[in-house]
């Protein structure tokens, strides 16, 4: 497939992903990755060097946005990657950019409080029809001790941290990618998926050292609701097969951890 941007006709590819709205873009020795309505976030992230660097924004002919970033040549964090330092301290400086925040609160209104979250999950569930027994004993935990994490600072959350989501370049940047699901909320949501997903229990304390907090009971609540909230969340909508089974494993991960 070819397509034109400012005169020039490049061959467009699909860039592979689970939404089929990624590209990749080549003319001569120009290389990009393109992507189909991208939230408008995507600029403050490219100043923060968060994402690869944006070049180019367009509204094409059916109202669709195409944003344009520079190629990367690049490797997908495998699994015992994400136990790195590397990883929590790029995390970290997400969740504490005020710039961040500021620029995501403006561009929608997207706060998720705990109890708007539980409010959002029970509402999909009900009408999925999809409370079997361990589900909805995942729902009376989350009802049981939602006071107990109410209290949030809301910084930016990226909503989706696997491991696919983080990339190193060759010259040795870490990137955090694929913002569609950002919100503004609780640093556990983050935290707690991959917490219960790549870190060993023994490990917690030295990864959240790296991160920049310490492993407290009221931590560990939250950390436990908000991956529970989120991955009943998930196996109640559609999603592909490796996408299902991942957060299958995460929930069971949450929901035997009788620490809190």
């Amino acid at each position: 497939m070819k397509d034109n941007f400012f005169g020039r006709e490049y061959d467009i590819a699909p860039a592979g992903g689970e939404t089929g709205q990624a590209f990749v873009a080549t003319h001569e020795d120009e290389k990009f990755f393109l992507k189909r309505n991208s939230s408008p976030f995507l600029a403050a992230l490219s100043v923060e060097n968060i994402v690869p660097k944006l070049v180019w924004t367009r509204r094409v002919e059916n109202g669709d946005v195409i944003t344009a970033q520079k190629w990367v040549n690049c490797h997908i964090l495998t699994r015992e990657e994400m136990v790195g330092p590397r990883v929590a301290k790029l995390l970290a400086k997400i969740h504490h950019s005020e710039n961040l925040r500021h620029m995501l609160e403006k561009i929608e209104n997207c706060y998720f409080s705990a109890h708007q979250l539980l409010a959002r999950l029970k509402a999909e569930m009900e009408a999925k029809n999809e409370a079997n027994n361990v589900m909805q004993t995942a729902i009376e935990y989350l009802e049981r001790n939602i006071t107990a994490v109410e209290k949030a600072d809301y910084v930016v959350c990226h909503g989706d941290v696997n491991h696919n989501n983080w990339i190193i370049s060759e010259e040795n940047e870490l990137f955090l990618v694929d913002w569609d699901g950002a919100m503004l909320a609780d640093a556990a949501n983050d935290l707690g998926m991959i917490l219960y997903q790549y870190i060993p229990r023994e490990g917690w304390d030295e990864w959240l050292s790296n991160y920049g907090t310490t492993l407290t009971s009221e931590l560990h609540r939250k950390l436990k609701w908000y991956t529970l909230c989120q991955t009943v969340m998930q196996l109640t909508t559609n999603q592909s097969e490796e996408a299902y089974e991942r957060a299958k494993q995460i929930f069971q991960n949450a929901i035997e951890d009788d620490e809190v």
